[in-house]
């Protein structure tokens, strides 16, 4: 579906867009739930987990331990950059320094018993098994995967669920968007194999060392 013709399709049908048609899937009431349970229903489409399973799915290096990193990825932070993830996979608003590294504080005087900055499988379960949860500072579910996993889980399947979809019922401003990405990808992949593919990539020469070439008059 990464063709021209589609995204010409869905940019033609995004005048009767506006999410027409009903949701596939009934959203779950979250509403008073704590943000771990919320973060496993919402992203995961877990209903029911146990402490270690959380933990497994989270321990993104499987160190067998959950460190400053892991914690902001979970909450769908990046560690470094700080960009705070959407439910489409792109990066949106950019969380503070000092309030990232406060969440991270707060998590580890809830879980780390021992004061050495990484949680174990053996503190986060004792933890949870105490009756302790993961806080909810606000900024949303926890959006730590990809653009593609994050616009299946949180649109697609919603909206387009379906046994019988068709391709023009792809014409939601998020499947426009989605798609659009896509295009834009394989069009940057095709220009990168096609410069590969040369000898001598001319932009990359200094301008004082290129063959000046007479202009046409």
């Amino acid at each position: 579906m990464r063709t021209a013709t589609l995204l010409s399709t869905l940019t033609s049908a995004a005048v009767v867009l506006a999410h027409g048609s009903a949701p596939h899937r009934d959203e779950p009431n979250l509403e008073h739930l704590d943000w771990g349970t919320k973060h496993m229903i919402a992203e995961h489409h877990f209903e029911m987990f146990d402490p270690e399973s959380f933990f497994i799915m989270h321990d993104f290096d499987q160190s067998h331990t959950w460190t400053h990193d892991e914690i902001l990825r979970t909450y769908g932070i990046h560690p470094y950059k700080g960009y705070l993830y959407d439910d489409t996979g792109h990066e949106g608003n950019v969380i503070p320094y000092e309030t990232r590294e406060d969440i991270v504080k707060q998590i580890m005087e809830l879980m780390d018993l021992d004061h050495d900055s990484a949680i174990t499988m053996e503190e986060f379960k004792h933890a949870w098994e105490s009756g302790k949860r993961l806080p909810d500072f606000g900024y949303g579910t926890g959006h730590h995967g990809d653009d593609e996993y994050e616009y299946e889980i949180h649109h697609y399947e919603k909206f387009h669920g379906g046994d019988n979809v068709k391709e023009e019922d792809l014409n939601h401003p998020e499947d426009i968007a989605h798609f659009k990405k896509h295009e834009q990808d394989d069009e940057e992949e095709r220009k990168w194999e096609q410069e590969a593919n040369l000898k001598v990539i001319e932009k990359n020469i200094p301008v004082k060392f290129r063959i000046q070439r007479p202009k046409a008059h």
